[in-house]
């Protein structure tokens, strides 16, 4: 929610936000650079990431807890947040009968919006924990570069979902 005040809007709560996820995310990229894991080529030798295939119990403890904080962890976060956002306008749509149709569509939105994410990150994390804890050699090359592309395109996702089901989006961009 955005605040007003006499000088305009106030998105003090909305950078905070943001740079709370930047923080968040040096937290968890950090630690490998320092020693805890390291970084390495990603199965074709076209990116570059955590290295899976590394049997060192350092290794293996920061992979668990990067799956742990940084994919159960924003999956709960947004199954809560989502959820809080239907229940609250679900409650509105009881006063105002109108709202039912803006409740049903929203409805879609947030549910195309999890499983596009899971849809994103759960062959690529499928694969990692593999490659991490699975017999050597078990994940080919050529195995983690649909998983990995997937991965890398969860950040275009939520974009284009919010565009194509978002009608105000629709209509300012037809104008």
């Amino acid at each position: 929610m955005t605040v007003y005040n006499n000088r305009g809007p106030n998105y003090s709560k909305h950078l905070l936000a943001v740079g709370g996820s930047w923080l968040y995310s040096l937290i968890w990229t950090v630690p490998p650079l320092l020693g805890w894991s390291s970084y390495g080529l990603e199965g074709a030798g076209t990116s570059c990431s955590v290295s899976w295939t590394d049997r060192s119990s350092e290794s293996h403890s920061y992979i668990i807890c990067l799956f742990v904080f940084c994919l159960g962890l924003p999956v709960l976060v947004m199954v809560y947040s989502y959820g809080r956002l239907l229940y609250a306008v679900k409650q509105l749509g009881k006063i105002r009968k109108t709202a039912r149709t803006r409740d049903y569509h929203l409805l879609i939105m947030v549910i195309t919006t999890v499983v596009c994410y899971l849809l994103c990150w759960t062959p690529y994390s499928v694969v990692a924990i593999m490659a991490t804890f699975g017999r050597p050699g078990i994940i080919t090359p050529v195995a983690s570069i649909i998983p990995s592309l997937l991965a890398k395109s969860s950040t275009v996702i939520n974009p284009v979902i919010y565009i194509f089901m978002n009608k105000q989006v629709r209509n300012f961009t037809h104008r």
